[in-house]
């Protein structure tokens, strides 16, 4: 079975408040995949990384994070991960942004939404705070293709 964890990226939300995180686990749960745990992290470099990579010991098969992949001085989740990422899927990012441009237009292009494989080989992704963009994510490039990348990176 496949396993998941998601980590919240905000300043203002936990556990009770993070709806975003909450459909992310509902949306993996529903396609079969065991989310192992949820945690919310401040919009703090070192926060984001002790939680991400203590996410990472527990080998799960994907980390999905939530939060803090905009533009603003606070977004610092990308400058987070990307560095714990040896391998960077460049068509996740781009396909999102394409996708969300249909259905928001130009604010699109403040996303810095990315995936990739981290050091362990667990695929990885980094998503909007907005439920609705990671509903997005999750129903047409996360859910339809992960088990792909993942059988790809581990041959």
């Amino acid at each position: 079975m496949t396993t998941a964890m998601i980590l919240t990226i905000s300043d203002t939300r936990n556990l009770t408040t993070d709806k975003t995180g909450l459909v992310i686990s509902e949306q993996l749960t529903a396609a079969g995949i065991a989310v192992l745990d949820r945690q919310v992290a401040i919009d703090d470099i070192v926060a984001i990384q002790y939680q991400f990579l203590a996410f990472e010991q527990r080998l799960p098969d994907l980390i999905i994070t939530n939060g803090g992949t905009g533009i603003a001085q606070r977004d610092v989740t990308i400058p987070a991960i990307q560095p714990l990422l040896t391998t960077v899927i460049n068509g996740f990012g781009e396909t999102f942004r394409e996708i969300s441009y249909r259905e928001v237009g130009t604010r699109a292009l403040a996303s810095r939404a990315m995936a990739g494989f981290n050091v362990k080989n667990q695929l990885c992704y980094c998503l909007p705070g907005s439920t609705n963009a990671c509903q997005t994510a999750m129903t047409k490039l996360i859910l339809p293709e992960y088990e792909h990348l993942l059988t790809e990176r581990h041959k």
